[in-house]
């Protein structure tokens, strides 16, 4: 029953909680940053609601926790339709996804959450779905065997990926609105922060928000959890009212700096600059001296450290860059002037 779960609707799941939920908007209106997605959007869901037809396929991509799955449940509440979603690896038989292609009402929608992750057979099936609405279904075997073909009502697919360039081109292709998901600046965490707040019924000074908004490393999911964890700080060790001196001495606590980099951020900037003089130092080599999985840093840390401009890769593998030895507290050598490009 659970499995079952789990492929209809991951929404429905225990482990995604309450708190999560209610800090979600529920329409465009409220829906704060990604200008340029939700203009895109909100005039598709017009015409789409004007000609009373279904909202076009719509694929998401972006890094994680920018509000993609938050996007999809608020295209479903602007067509007034309701939504099943699932994810791509949830979806291992061609079965899975036609039980619930063949369950969905007209202007449904459909949310594949990771979609880059569905294998090959299951994309052949969605592929007649997405473009004529129907599902060729074989039955029998051998010279027996014979296709019937099945009506589907008019949906909406919202496929969500972190990793586009993954996506096979012609399901990438199939979908007609395509919408990059990019950072958000601090000004509109702020705004989110002062949002969840009210709806957590927290008391909150306008420089707290400011504070837990700097160290959300220009993510929504960030800002959403970092606040939390004030919260608690607040009610235990203060009177409840997060202000810019308790969000800082909170967040301390929870060993996230200034700039948002939590300790597997700093482990990394301190093993490239103390242990190897600044780099360059090959993955394998700085995840051992780690002690965690080379994916891990590549994956989680990484990412934000470059885009901070603290840590640069280079074809000889890891360098620190001079922002990266000042945010230590350190001199950059004079050799990091000029950082080594591609074609040295």
């Amino acid at each position: 029953m659970k499995d079952e779960a789990r492929v209809m609707s991951r929404m429905a799941l225990p482990e995604e909680t309450q708190v999560e939920r209610q800090l979600r908007p529920q329409r465009l209106d409220e829906y704060v940053g990604q200008r340029a997605a939700v203009e895109s959007l909100r005039v598709s869901v017009e015409a789409a609601r004007q000609r009373r037809e279904p909202l076009d396929h719509v694929l998401l991509s972006g890094p994680p926790g920018l509000g993609k799955t938050t996007l999809a449940t608020i295209m479903a509440n602007e067509m007034g339709a309701a939504i099943v979603t699932t994810a791509g690896p949830s979806l291992e038989r061609g079965g899975d996804l036609m039980g619930i292609l063949t369950n969905l009402s007209e202007r449904d929608v459909l949310f594949i959450d990771e979609i880059h992750r569905l294998n090959p057979a299951i994309e052949e099936i969605l592929y007649p779905a997405m473009e004529d609405f129907q599902l060729d279904l074989m039955i029998g075997e051998g010279p027996a065997a014979r296709s019937v073909r099945i009506e589907l009502p008019p949906f909406t697919l919202v496929g969500a990926t972190t990793r586009s360039g993954l996506m096979t081109r012609p399901l990438r292709e199939r979908f007609g609105i395509p919408l990059r998901m990019v950072f958000y600046e601090p000004a509109e965490l702020e705004t989110i922060v002062h949002r969840a707040a009210r709806v957590l019924k927290m008391e909150m000074a306008p420089d707290g928000g400011a504070e837990i908004a700097k160290r959300s490393r220009g993510t929504p999911r960030v800002a959403n959890r970092l606040l939390r964890r004030v919260r608690d700080y607040a009610e235990v060790r203060a009177d409840g009212v997060v202000t810019r001196e308790i969000a800082r001495t909170a967040l301390e606590i929870y060993e996230v700096d200034e700039h948002g980099l939590d300790r597997l951020d700093r482990g990394v900037l301190d093993a490239v600059v103390r242990r190897f003089g600044g780099g360059p130092v090959g993955l394998s080599t700085l995840a051992v001296a780690l002690g965690e999985e080379a994916e891990t840093v590549e994956v989680v840390a990484e990412p934000f450290l470059v885009r901070c401009g603290l840590l640069a890769r280079t074809p000889r593998g890891r360098v620190a860059t001079a922002a990266g030895w000042a945010h230590l507290g350190l001199e950059p050598p004079p050799s990091l002037s000029e950082l080594p490009t591609l074609f040295d």
